[in-house]
């Protein structure tokens, strides 16, 4: 009660005050321009292909009306595949095809020569491919030096024989004489096994040119020898002539002529 007397009288004295402390914060205000999102406008569509033509067409539920206040709703459903887009394959058209106007005779000419020379590269290409196969498949080049030989003909008398080796076989390389020569040229040809002129198995009267290898059984011939002064086979006694011609025994055939050329008066290549 006596704080209460003395607040009364202190009453006049007084005065009531009120301090506000700042938190920090920001008032909440809008200050400054409002954005307003942007409205997208599609680009305008230039109706080309199907598929561009085919977005105008109607899609989604379609209302029919038929009859009085009567509604009836159709779905539409997509079954064929007319969305696929494809290119019009003007970038790899030649320039005298991209107008469909332009008549096809009057680049006719342009057309067949690309096509021409496509062809032409194609065939060459076979032909290349052709070649180094056969090529391939072929004797190699120290192959082709070894099958042929050069024989010097100065080096064998006349009358004798010379015996040479051409492709691992034995070669009789003959100068005859004159008697020989008129000899085997007198010979009845209806009367040999295996009938042949003499002029058809040299190229040079003077040189007969044989393989040594006898027809019957491939024994080796011996030389100036024999009932007919040609060759003689030991195996089982086959009698050639100057000519090498089969005249008695149980070989069949002459002996075989290689290939040969006369490259000089006294030299001779067989092969």
């Amino acid at each position: 009660m006596n704080v209460i007397a003395k607040s009364t009288t202190l009453s006049p004295f007084l005065r009531a005050t009120a301090t506000a402390v700042s938190n920090g914060g920001k008032p909440v205000a809008a200050t400054g321009k409002v954005l307003k999102p942007k409205v997208a406008v599609p680009p305008t569509v230039v109706r080309v292909h199907s598929q561009s033509f085919y977005q105008d067409l109607l899609s989604g539920p379609t209302c029919i009306s038929s009859g009085v206040a009567v509604s009836t709703q159709v779905h539409q459903r997509r079954l064929a595949h007319t969305d696929i887009q494809f290119p019009d394959f003007i970038d790899y058209r030649r320039d005298e095809t991209k107008d469909p106007s332009s008549k096809s005779k009057e680049n006719a000419s342009s057309r067949k020569g690309y096509s021409y020379l496509i062809s032409a590269g194609n065939v060459y290409g076979a032909k290349v491919l052709v070649y180094d196969m056969v090529s391939m498949l072929s004797a190699s080049a120290d192959v082709l030096a070894m099958s042929k030989i050069e024989i010097k003909l100065d080096t064998i008398p006349e009358g004798k024989s010379a015996v040479f080796k051409w492709r691992g076989k034995p070669l009789f390389v003959r100068h005859r004489s004159g008697t020989e020569i008129s000899k085997e040229t007198q010979v009845d040809v209806a009367s040999l096994r295996d009938p042949e002129e003499d002029s058809a198995r040299v190229k040079d009267p003077k040189w007969l040119v044989v393989l040594g290898v006898c027809t019957h059984l491939g024994c080796v011939p011996i030389a100036n020898a024999g009932d007919f002064g040609g060759y003689y086979c030991p195996c089982h006694g086959s009698h050639y002539d100057a000519s090498g011609r089969i005249r008695k025994g149980p070989a069949p055939l002459n002996l075989e002529v290689p290939p040969y050329e006369f490259l000089e008066s006294n030299l001779l290549v067989v092969g």
